[in-house]
């Protein structure tokens, strides 16, 4: 995967840069990228829970929590069944949890924050909607890539 600095360079009028937040890395992977599927939602990670156990096939999940770091939208849990799914990393503009473990799941994990409590689950959210994050909207189908230098999107895979 080429790096999200030389993607900017190479590509500067396909890429979009997600900006305004401070991306902590919290997955062992800490650069992956693939075709996005996207949810939304608020302190309910129930269509979460949902997506990780479906067929990843090397794709991003991101996720649209509305930046809330009041309840954490993953946890180990489904970071593991996230890799064994095939997904290769998680971006989630909200919180995560289980740190420790997540750093050792072979896994993007991106989030704003981690929080100790746990999601709610009311069955609430919405899978493959457009989402606003950092300026960018980021639909399914956009390729994202991520490394420790920041997180870029474009609408089409590049090399």
């Amino acid at each position: 995967m080429p790096s999200t600095p030389d993607l900017c360079d190479a590509h500067p009028e396909e890429i979009r840069v997600v900006t305004g937040h401070h991306w902590i890395a919290y997955g062992a992977r800490t650069s992956f990228d693939g075709p996005v599927r996207t949810v939304k939602c608020h302190e309910d990670n129930s269509r979460v829970k949902e997506l990780v156990n479906t067929p990843g096939e090397g794709r991003v999940l991101v996720i649209d929590g509305g930046g809330s770091l009041r309840h954490a939208l993953i946890g180990d849990l489904l970071a593991a069944k996230a890799r064994d799914h095939g997904w290769t990393g998680v971006v989630i503009h909200g919180a995560c949890r289980d740190v420790e473990v997540l750093a050792t799941i072979d896994v993007g994990v991106l989030a704003l924050g981690s929080v100790p409590v746990k999601s709610v689950r009311n069955g609430e959210g919405q899978i493959d909607v457009p989402v606003l994050i950092g300026g960018v909207s980021i639909r399914p189908g956009h390729h994202l890539y991520a490394d420790p230098n920041g997180i870029v999107v474009a609408d089409r895979a590049l090399d």
